[in-house]
Parts: structure tokens; sequence; C-alpha cells
């Protein structure tokens, strides 16, 4: 049996329906419940991989190399369960895919239209298939935007049809709005709750749970009254007040019931949960006494969102490490203009992110170098594992104009080039290098030590690679290549000989650590950045 759970926003954007919907699958999980999540979005763009990251946020990689939107990423956080391809669908796809069967004759000459054709669309990826372990299915799937946006209305008539066609209890509708307070009057209102219910109403959905997003207690008598307005029972309306960490939000809203009521809209038996790894985790996060502070050191530090896995899994990283993570944001350009000394001084660790583009670069070479030189524990990720080759390139080898190709095409020692297959590639969507590939790690390593097994798998999002025309040189100076493609012709992994923690990865790992269970290397890089740390305490 599969169970369908929506989750709609109103009222603004912002206001977590992501981490709802998230908080829900791992309270269901608890439960014994197989739990699904997908993402639809109303954006006409394909998939996220060509926008702005200062705009959009990161672009979240699945193992089956699909760019998803970030919030796949607390899904898969959330859950504990790698998604796919499926769990994100956009206006783009489905537009793409209906347009692809008009041309190939698929509707038989016929008028094709949002409805009955693009409403089909979008219901024929809500459907999934049941768990073939016994247990019941829940599919969550949360819809991008806010009620009423002209972009997605095609989303909520196919939500519309689809509820009919399963009938009653098989669907339930959350939404997500918020509960401003006017401090002027000093109180909460409800009237924008209402308006936005009323929307989802006009529309021919009824809301069956109300999540409400709120700074503050929101009384039992406003409770009552949403219930009576928006035609909800009343422990159907639930508080979501703001939390120290994310993770701390499946706790809270396990206290509101929130998987009760879900459970009772689907005729779901509702077991007590068994939550207590989860709690652990939390009381490590908030007991944590020791501090250390780790710069990310990127070009998009305007948006935090761009770096959300990275965030995250170095938070993961203190967890593990009973230690709290204080980041320095420093952008990379600021690096160039006022050097490391400046924005870098008194750092228990380093992380350089991935990324695209000349922008900043130069100011990541400097504080690989930084890292270097001063023996401070580094972590450098897809761009952040380049620009510490060109760094060592120049530092170590006096290769002073050695670069990536992909910045200086002319450089005399390109360190970094592109990769072979990408070479003829003309448009930009989908081409890269996307997914889960194999490693093998060199057995006396660092990385191998952390993993703990020879060969790894990790997610990777790149046209450029390390430049195997250097392997012999940069080894013979104190570079490791230390994981290396299964037939040897791709370097995925590098090490510095003679550095306590200096490490770079071609893949991005942030995208498989979850909060219960750290990725090896950022709970490398944090332990080694507590040592860091408790040796400068001792000097």
């Amino acid at each position: 049996m599969v169970k369908y759970v929506f989750v709609t926003g109103g009222v603004v954007s912002g206001l977590g329906k992501g981490i709802t919907a998230a908080s829900l699958g791992r309270l269901l999980k608890a439960r014994g419940y197989k739990v699904t999540m997908q993402k639809f979005d109303p954006y006409l763009n394909v998939d996220p991989g060509t926008m702005n990251p200062i705009q959009h946020g990161e672009v979240f990689v699945t193992d089956d190399g699909t760019e998803t939107d970030l919030d796949l990423g607390h899904y898969e956080r959330f859950i504990d369960e790698n998604l796919d391809h499926n769990a994100n669908v956009t206006s783009g796809k489905v537009y793409w895919s209906v347009l692809n069967k008009e041309r190939h004759g698929d509707y038989g000459g016929g008028t094709v239209q949002v409805i009955p054709h693009i409403t089909n669309e979008i219901k024929s990826r809500f459907y999934r298939p049941a768990s073939p372990v016994g247990a019941d299915t829940v599919a969550i799937i949360e819809v991008g935007g806010t009620v009423g946006d002209i972009e997605s209305q095609a989303f909520y008539e196919a939500i519309r049809q689809f509820q009919q066609e399963i009938g009653p209890k098989n669907s339930c509708m959350i939404h997500v709005t918020l509960i401003p307070y006017l401090y002027g009057s000093r109180e909460l209102k409800t009237k924008p709750t209402q308006q936005s219910v009323k929307e989802l109403q006009q529309m021919g959905i009824r809301a069956d749970v109300i999540v409400c997003r709120s700074e503050m207690e929101i009384p039992q008598y406003l409770k009552d009254k949403i219930a009576l307005f928006c035609n909800v029972p009343t422990n159907h309306v639930l508080q979501n007040l703001n939390a120290d960490s994310i993770y701390e939000v499946p706790l809270m809203m396990e206290q509101e019931k929130l998987a009760q009521a879900v459970c009772e809209c689907l005729d779901l038996p509702c077991p007590e949960p068994d939550l207590s790894d989860w709690q652990q985790m939390v009381n490590n996060l908030k007991n944590s006494q020791q501090t250390v502070e780790i710069a990310l050191v990127g070009k998009y530090t305007q948006l935090h969102d761009a770096y959300l896995s990275v965030v995250e899994a170095l938070h993961h990283g203190g967890i593990a490490n009973c230690v709290k993570v204080n980041i320095r944001w420093v952008d990379s350009e600021e690096v160039e203009r006022e050097g490391c000394e400046a924005l870098l001084s008194g750092i228990d660790g380093m992380i350089v992110p991935g990324g695209f583009g000349n922008r900043g670069t130069e100011g990541m070479i400097q504080a690989a170098t930084y890292a270097m030189k001063n023996r401070i524990p580094y972590l450098g990720i897809c761009l952040g594992m380049q620009m510490a080759v060109v760094a060592f390139a120049r530092e170590v080898l006096d290769y002073h104009d050695a670069n990536s190709t992909e910045f200086a095409p002319d450089t005399i020692h390109p360190v970094i080039d592109l990769l072979p297959e990408q070479k003829d590639v003309e448009n930009l969507g989908g081409t890269m290098r996307l997914g889960a590939y194999p490693c093998v790690l060199e057995e006396d390593s660092i990385a191998y030590r952390l993993y703990g097994k020879k060969e790894i798998s990790e997610r990777h999002r790149h046209r450029w690679e390390f430049n195997n025309d250097y392997r012999e040189v940069m080894q013979e100076h104190g570079m490791r290549l230390c994981g290396q493609s299964p037939d040897g012709r791709i370097v995925e992994m590098i090490e510095l000989e003679d550095h306590p923690f200096f490490v770079g990865t071609q893949a991005h790992p942030e995208f498989k650590s979850r909060p219960n269970r750290c990725h090896p290397l950022f709970k490398g890089l944090v332990a080694a950045a507590r040592a860091h740390e408790e040796g400068t305490a001792e000097e």
C-alpha cells in the first residue's frame, strides 16, 4: 500500500516546507514505515544545474547523477535514504516530456493542453511503487513556491485530480503557513493563514493539517480559531517554532503530534516511534563544550545556502567529535584584496568547496597555500582540490604560472585540465561528470584510515581534473595521489605527506553526510581541527 502526503506553502516563501516534509519523513520512518520523498518545483528550468548558486542555492547531486534542488539534501539527511532522478520534478521536465511526446505523435494529432496533458504528466510522476519489504510506503511530496503562484497552478490542479483518483484516506494535505506577530499591537495574526487556506479551497483542495510557523507560542484559542475558519480539526493545527538547529525540528514536531495527525488522515496505525538515536544526536549537538573554528573560503558566501550541504556536513563532524563547529565565512575575492593573515589568522581548520568560473580562484589558491605553510587542517572539495593542486605547483614546484585551463587556457603548466570526454561538449545542463563513481584508496593514506576500506564511492559534479602529465613530479615532491579511479586514469584524491591533515577530493562528499552518520572526511577534518585547537591552546 502507498499513501501520499502533499506539503504546500502559503503566505510567504522560505517558511521551511522542506524541513517540515523531511521531519515528517523521519517521524514516519521511526515508526517503521517506508518513506520516499519528492520535490515538485514550478520553474521552467529542466533542473537547477545551470542556475547561479547565489540566486538559487546549492545544486544537490544524487547517486544517479541528477542535479536537484537543495531540499533533496534535507530529505536524504533526515530520512537517511538515497534518492534518485524521480525525486525532483520541475515544470521544465514536465513540459519537455509532453512536447517530446507531441513531436513523436503520441497524442494522435489532438490539441495538447495544460488539462489534461500537463496535469496527466504531473500525476504520472506522483505514483510510487509499493515497498517490496512489506511495510506500508508513505510518499511525501513537497510543492515548491507558494499557493496562488501562477506558475504552480498546474501542480495544484494535478493534486486535486490525483486525490479524487486514489480516493479518501489515501492522501493528506499539509499546508505550511506563517502566523505573523505585529509588534505595534502585540498580537499574532491568523488572517494570512485563513486567506492562504481559502486560496487552496478555491482550487478544490482541502487542507488536512495546518503547520503554523511562528516566532512565538500560539495560544490554544488561536489554534481553535484557525481550525474553525479553515475547516480542520483543532488537533490538526500545529505550531512550528524557530529552533536552534534544524535537527531539533523532528523532535519538536513529534511533541506537536504531526505524525499522529497525518496517520489519522491516512487511516494508518501510529505506533510509538524509536527516536533514541536522533535524540542522542541532538543532545550531542546541543551539549558540546569545546569549540573549533573552521574557515569556509568560497566564492558564493553572499548566500550561505550555496554551500548548504558543506555547512551541514561540518556540523555533522562536530557532532561526531563532540565539539561545536563555528564557521568563519571568508569570501575568496576578499582574500585576494586583504591577504590571508587578515582573514584567516586564528582558525583551526579550513575548507575550500566547489564552484565554477575564474572569480575568486586566486584567493582560494592563496588560502590553500596559507594552510599548507601553517600546517592548518585543510579539506578541498572539487574546485578546492584543484586549487590546492595549483597552490602546490606554484609553491613547491616553482611553477609560478601554474593554473587550471578553465581559468588560464594558455598556461604553460596546466596542472588541472578538462576531462577528455568534456572537450566536445556544448550544452551546459546535465553534461558534466555527474553522480556516483568508484575510487580506490592507498592503504597507508589518511583517506584509507578515515574510510576504513580500500574501495569507496562518492558523488561528482565537475568537468576538469588533475592533469596526469604532472603525476610523477607532484609525487616526487611530496604530494600523494591517494585515491584514483579503478582504471587508474583519474586522480580522485590527494594528500600532502608532511602535513597533519591536507586532503583534497574531486568528489562532493558533503552530499553523503548524515547528522547521525558523519562523512569520514568531515569527521577527520573536525578531529584534526580539534587537535590543532588543543595544540594552540597548550602553546
